[in-house]
């Protein structure tokens, strides 16, 4: 059973062919505004499940269940036309058995109708991958910090300092590839590692944390506007500072009403007659 890319969008492939060619610009997308917003912009919209941490308030991804990244996915691809969509698979959906891990990836492509999803890991779960593309599923990989993995490795932590882990990841990179993937992510590695993994393996690696010489860069889009309400990664850029923007428009709405100021029916009547 294969699954098609709806058509007009940036398919898994055409991203698979850039290896080494034209940057690939991603970003994570939960919302149907947001994916308005970025869709024509950017070549892959991540429905990650950060949107736990993001839009849910959870202390990490493990919040994340299969209904609520349906549910984001559904909006996303409502919201988008042109930007590949990759849905995250959540914690618990893949880990156990390659039989599971197939069915849960069924179930996010039929009810979403995105292109690809994501699954944290390597060697651990080159099964599964290879299992989720031979039923027609293209797949994206995890690699290096896996935020899934955090509350049983005591916190975020930097990968690839040490040559054993290196060559561990060098492992996961191999082992993701062989078994299908179109692509990967490398994500809070150390960046001569995450460099020399680009440079070893075909399909494109994407990094967030990583290496300017990955074949693309992600981030979570909150971070990247600057609307995160905790803490803000060490590496991020915020192009936009969009906390500020809220909170004084929440303020000023709060004393128009207090004041009596906030325009009544009437009022928005002759406006609305002015500018006809």
């Amino acid at each position: 059973m294969a699954f098609d890319a709806p058509a007009g969008r940036i398919t898994p492939d055409e991203l698979l062919a850039r290896k080494r060619g034209e940057p690939i610009a991603c970003l994570t997308a939960y919302t149907y505004p947001i994916a308005r917003l970025l869709d024509p912009h950017v070549d892959l919209l991540l429905v990650g499940d950060s949107v736990a941490m993001v839009l849910h308030g959870h202390a990490n991804t493990l919040g994340a269940t299969m209904d609520m990244m349906i549910a984001h996915g559904q909006a996303v691809m409502r919201g988008s036309a042109r930007a590949c969509v990759v849905v995250d698979m959540p914690a618990g959906s893949y880990e156990d058995t390659v039989e599971n891990a197939v069915a849960c990836a069924k179930r996010i492509m039929r009810e979403t109708g995105c292109d690809a999803v994501k699954l944290e890991g390597g060697v651990a779960i080159a099964a599964q991958i290879a299992a989720i593309v031979a039923a027609g599923i293209p797949v994206m990989g995890h690699i290096g910090l896996l935020p899934q993995s955090v509350e049983k490795e005591g916190g975020y932590k930097i990968k690839g300092r040490s040559e054993a882990n290196a060559e561990a990841l060098y492992a996961d990179a191999r082992a993701v590839e062989a078994a299908g993937a179109f692509s990967v992510v490398i994500e809070g590695t150390v960046e001569p590692v995450a460099a020399e993994i680009t440079r070893r393996i075909a399909i494109p690696t994407i990094g967030i944390g990583a290496s300017a010489a990955c074949d693309g860069q992600i981030l979570v889009i909150d971070d990247a506007i600057g609307l995160t309400v905790d803490r803000v990664p060490k590496f991020v850029k915020e192009y936009a500072f969009l906390r500020d923007t809220v909170s004084k428009a929440a303020a000023d709405y709060a004393r128009d009403v207090r004041s009596r100021a906030f325009p009544g029916p009437e009022h928005l009547f002759s406006l609305n007659k002015d500018k006809a």
